[in-house]
This record gives C-alpha cells, structure tokens and sequence, in this order.
C-alpha cells in the first residue's frame, strides 16, 4: 500500500535549477539567504510585466494554464475602469494526494513566489495579498516569510499582507473556493461562476494564480525574457515543477526543463522499466498507456497531443502487477468523497460513476459499463464548480486507456490482478477537515425518501432541492432516496413541506450508529419538528 507523501518529498533538477536555486544550500531560503542566491529584484510597470509574461508564454501552473498577461491585462482593465484598487492572491491551496511542487515552494523558496506577486502587486497598485495555504507546514514558511520582509495585516501598513488558512479538500484549491473563504466564507464554490478578474475578494478585481506561477515570474524578471528561452522549448520555454509518485521506488518533486523525455523523468523516480500506464496531471488528469509514454516529452502542448495533460504537474506510473482498473476506483471514490455538496451532478452524480466503476469490476456487463460512460457525460459541464468535469474526464480516460483490461472485466472473469494501493490517497481516503467548512458542507444524517405511490410528477421538489432531485424524461425525481447535504437541510424541510402530493419524508439515517429518532412524515403541509442540527 502506497503511504501519502510527505510535505517535502525528495527534491531533484534536470539541467540548471531555476526555482530550486539554492535547495543544495539549505532546507529554506530565508531572506538572506534567498537574495544571496537569487539577487534583488526591480520593479516593472504593468504592461512591462504582461509583456515579459506574454514573451515567456508563462501560463498558469496550477492545471488550468491559462496565459498570464490575459489575467493581468483584464485584471488591470478592470480595476481601472472601476476606480478600484485590485487584490493579489497566491494560491498555494494544493489538496490533491499525488500533488507536492506548490508545497515544497512554500516550504523551501517562499520568497520566490513573494517576489512575483509583490511584483504584481506594485504594478496593478494593489494594497492587499493573500496567501491561500491549506497546510500547517507552508503556512509556518509564509507567515514567517512575510514577518521577514515586514510585512503584515495591519490597517496601516502601505500593503495589508496575511496567510489564509483553509481545510484539506479538493474543491479548496478552485479559486472561487480561496475567494470565498477570505471573503469569510466557508472554502467551496459559492455555486455562480464569475470571474475574479472582474469581481473577486470584497467584489475587487481580483489577481489570483498558483504558487508556482508567481515563483516563475520572479525568475524571468531577474534574468530577462532572452536568457529565459534559453532553456526548454520554444513555445514552452523555461521549466516545469512535477510531483512523481505511483509505483516508483523514490517519490520525488523534480524540476526538469520543457521538453525533456518523460521517459527519463520516470527513470529518475524508478519508476517500472514498462509502466502498465502512467497517470499525467493528477486526479483530475488523463491516462497514457505504456507505448505513449515514449512518444511524451514534458511540455503542456506535447502531453495535450498524447491524449494527456500536464494539469497539476503530477506524474503517476502503475506497474504491470496491479489492476488499473481497481486502481482508479480507489481515486474515483476518494474524488466522490470530495464533493462539495451543492450540485446534483456532483453529488450524486459522482458517486453514481464510482459505484458504476465498481459495477463494471464486479461483472456488471456491457450494460454497467454503458452506464458509467452515460454518468460520465451527464455530470460534465453542469456542476457549480470543475470538480465534476475534472473527475469525469479522469474516469473517461480510464475506460479509453485500459481497454484490454476493461474487456477483461465485462466480458470475462477479471483481469485477475490485485489492487495495491499504488496511487496515493490520504490516510483514511481523505484528509482530515473541521470548522465552518465541515460544518457547511458534505453530508449530513438526514435522508430524503420518495414515496411512488404517490408522487404524482410535479417537479417542485427539483426546483426547491435541485442539490438531490433531477428530473427524469418522464418529469419523475431520478432518485428514490437521497443523502441530504447539511447546508441544505432546511430546503429539503421545505420541499417536504410544499410537495403537493405529500410524497416525500425525511428520516435520520441510522447506519453505523446508534438507534435515535426517525423524523416523522410532515403531513398537511406542517412539520411537527424542524430538521436536526
């Protein structure tokens, strides 16, 4: 069974080190140390800035890798046209369990990342930065970082400067989740998408991107956009920070230049001479099977041409030992897990695909595995937020990558291998959370039933808790019952409550507990007792 990573795994670079200048030197840069190896850095107007950005085709690190000067230019745009003074934020809110190069950054270069974000901030004339971390370990390095440089949240200060803290989940690294969180929000989507480049922290617009992001800034704006492109491709140049685990003997987070062979990358990590396949740009990523990986070299667009993606930068073999399909389940159920709660393609509709996965593992058939692929589909571009989309192009991959296998297990006994554990998870399948944010989101105890004899098809309940119940094409709930999430009890209350063919009643569900009370079926359009807290 593969353990979850460290905070600091291993550290290596291919060719000269850029970001870990100095890792040979010491554990963390502090600020000394960082301006002895790195050097001070001036500032730059805005449009100075979106043009270095713009000449060294720098795109988001964080798994979107949308085009950085576009980011600033509108964020500039906006604030100007409104009159207002935009915000900075660093996203270092990395939450996925074979995701580690945001984390090693903040723990061992953080003044790096400062550096390009403080850039951005002088040029767009903000007055506030905020560090979105998700770990004890990179908000001791931040906070320390920023009292090193003097920096702080008092009103008075030129530029107000803090750490925000936020739980380990999936859906707290979407930057809705981080704005909504500082704005005193719990950390998940709000459920509208609006771009923080127009509207983001307190409505301002709003600069938000990945750690490593900000750090590569800083490296072009020391040593300039010519001797940048000296190193990687072309149309890719620089390097890339990736997070090696799976079956490999040494996990590492290695920085490599653009175009270098994927195939050495796994070498380095001992990764499995043949790998069975190789999971590219973490959970929300695709699968390359063995013969591809020869063809890949590391770059966003070469990857993308594979059938893969560069995403979060994670990079995950599996040996030819291990069942990839029952691998992948693993993840599926851990990426069902981390639902926000608050849309039905998400909810529902993720553990649905899981345990369509599962079916088809379990000799489901064709009919299972028609199945999975019609929940795939259903769930992508509908949910409030990309967790959905991200988890269903990881499950298609899946389907697409290992079709020997799947034959295997549709239309036969198995592919007769075990489940190691190869891709890691966190303990317990998910990290740990607590606070307003638990408090707000996931499930709670109380469970929605329809009653068919008689639901008559009137669809409110669809309106009201569109979280649970979708229609069917014979405007019928798809569901029969249903988990209710707690930041939506009181709806499903109302639901009950207005359903005219009085065909609905909550209950507390029970399992794995001890007896306690059912709450009774509200009749006559009155609840005799109001949903547990």
């Amino acid at each position: 069974m593969n353990e979850a990573l460290p905070d600091v795994p291993e550290v290596r670079v291919v060719g000269l080190p850029q970001l870990t200048s100095g890792f040979d030197l010491v554990e963390r840069l502090d600020l000394p140390m960082h301006l002895k190896v790195h050097g001070p850095l001036d500032p730059l107007g805005g449009e100075q800035l979106a043009q270095l950005a713009e000449r060294i085709h720098l795109k988001g690190r964080g798994g979107a890798g949308f085009p950085f000067h576009k980011k600033l230019r509108s964020v500039a745009e906006s604030a100007i046209r409104r009159g207002v003074r935009p915000v900075v934020v660093v996203n270092g809110s990395e939450d996925e369990p074979a995701c580690r190069k945001d984390t090693v950054l903040i723990n061992r270069a953080p003044h790096l990342i400062l550096d390009g974000a403080l850039l951005c901030a002088e040029a767009l004339g903000a007055r506030t930065l905020v560090v979105g971390v998700t770990r004890e370990s990179t908000q001791r390095s931040m906070e320390a970082a920023l009292a090193e440089r003097g920096l702080g949240n008092s009103r008075r200060s030129a530029l107000r400067a803090w750490v925000q803290r936020n739980p380990v989940r999936m859906v707290t690294g979407a930057a809705a989740s981080l704005i909504r969180s500082i704005d005193g929000g719990p950390a998940i989507p709000p459920g509208r998408k609006v771009s923080a480049s127009r509207s983001g922290v307190g409505g301002a617009p709003t600069l938000l991107s990945n750690a490593e992001t900000f750090a590569q800034l800083a490296i072009a704006a020391r040593i300039g956009p010519e001797r940048y492109a000296n190193t990687g491709l072309y149309d890719e140049p620089g390097t890339v920070m990736l997070t090696v685990s799976g079956a490999v003997a040494r996990p590492m987070v290695i920085e490599v230049p653009t175009g270098v062979p994927l195939r050495y990358v796994l070498q380095l990590a001992g990764a499995p001479p043949v790998p069975q396949g190789v999971l590219t740009g973490g959970y929300h990523g695709k699968w390359i099977d063995a013969a591809t990986v020869d063809e890949a070299i590391v770059s966003r667009n070469s990857l993308d041409a594979v059938g893969g993606s560069l995403g979060a930068g994670a990079i995950l073999p599996i040996g030819q030992g291990t069942c990839p399909l029952g691998e992948s389940l693993r993840v599926a159920q851990w990426l069902a897990e981390e639902s926000a709660g608050q849309c039905g393609p998400c909810y529902l509709g993720l553990p649905a695909a899981a345990r369509g996965l599962e079916d088809v593992l379990g000799g489901g058939g064709p009919a299972a595995l028609e199945a999975l692929k019609q929940v795939a589909r259903n769930v992508k571009r509908r949910g409030a937020c990309s967790h959905p989309d991200g988890s269903a192009m990881f499950l298609e991959s899946t389907i697409k990558a290992f079709t020997d296998d799947l034959a295997a297990h549709v239309l036969g006994n198995g592919c007769g291998r075990p489940v190691e554990g190869v891709l890691p998870l966190f303990e317990g399948g998910r990290a740990a959370t607590g606070g307003a944010d638990a408090a707000e989101s996931g499930a709670s105890r109380q469970k929605i039933h329809v009653d068919w004899t008689l639901c008559r098809g009137h669809g409110l309940c669809a309106d009201i808790l569109p979280e649970v119940f979708e229609l069917g094409a014979d405007g019928f709930p798809t569901v029969a019952q249903a988990q209710v999430p707690r930041y939506a009890e009181a709806k499903a209350l109302r639901a009950v409550r207005r359903c005219p063919a009085l065909a609905l009643r909550i209950e507390e569900d029970t399992r794995g507990q001890a007896p306690s009370r059912n709450l009774p079926v509200l009749s006559q359009g009155r609840g005799r007792r109001a949903l547990g807290r």
